[in-house]
């Protein structure tokens, strides 16, 4: 992905050697998951890489994981079916299932050293739709809030959830991940009311700004990460 025309500022973090965390979502012509699934399975398995014992210590991923997050945490979604998701199964990494959706999360690569069966993959053509409005989210649970004034492609979204889901991740105590992680990492990604928005955003939450590279422009606030644990 190139960097959009609305980047005016340089970013300190982009000093650093640059990396972005590759997820894959399986998107049949026949059977394509619904958006807002696709959304939370994907918020679902940015968590699920971090957790992972791979991604810690002396794991064969964490040297990866740490090069990522002292850059830009990028992630880019790109999309697969047949035989090119079955070669990008081959590759290592964690699958991740929802009700409908199947998306595949990688360890950190280089900006510019993608594996050749992930770089061959699209990263247009992830407009999702849900069948029925999804039903209003359990307040006693994770609920990462997108922005109702920012159109996004399913595929941008699915990558800010992530984001969401992460910032949420880094708050939280040992104890209260090891928590989230043995429920199995419940959430849920809704659609903000506009009236409610600002309120969300004040609230001291985790907050993601787009950097600006795709879609949107540069600090656009797109999901507020509201986890029990941190209200």
């Amino acid at each position: 992905m190139s960097d959009s025309p609305f980047r005016t500022e340089p970013d300190p973090r982009d000093r650093a050697p640059q990396f972005v965390l590759p997820l894959v979502v399986r998107i049949e012509r026949a059977a394509p998951p619904a958006r807002t699934d696709a959304l939370e399975t994907a918020a679902r398995a940015v968590l699920v890489l971090l957790a992972d014992e791979r991604s810690a210590g002396d794991g064969v991923w964490a040297g990866a994981v740490r090069d990522w997050q002292d850059a830009r945490i990028r992630k880019v979604v790109r999309r697969a079916r047949g035989a090119e998701w079955r070669r990008a199964e081959a590759l290592p990494g964690i699958t991740v299932t929802g009700k409908t959706a199947e998306v595949r999360v990688f360890p950190p690569v280089p900006l510019d050293g993608w594996p050749r069966d992930l770089a061959r993959l699209q990263v247009s053509g992830t407009d999702l739709d849900d069948p029925e409005p999804p039903p209003a989210a359990d307040p006693s649970a994770p609920v990462l809030w997108l922005n109702p004034e920012l159109e996004m492609s399913a595929g941008k979204a699915m990558a800010q959830a992530g984001h969401g889901a992460q910032l949420a991740w880094w708050e939280l105590s040992g104890e209260e991940r090891a928590a989230w992680r043995d429920a199995g990492f419940p959430l849920a990604v809704r659609t903000a009311e506009p009236a409610r928005w600002p309120g969300l955003t004040a609230a001291g939450l985790p907050l993601v700004r787009d950097a600006g590279f795709t879609e949107i422009a540069p600090g656009s606030c797109t999901v507020v990460a509201d986890h029990p644990a941190l209200r």
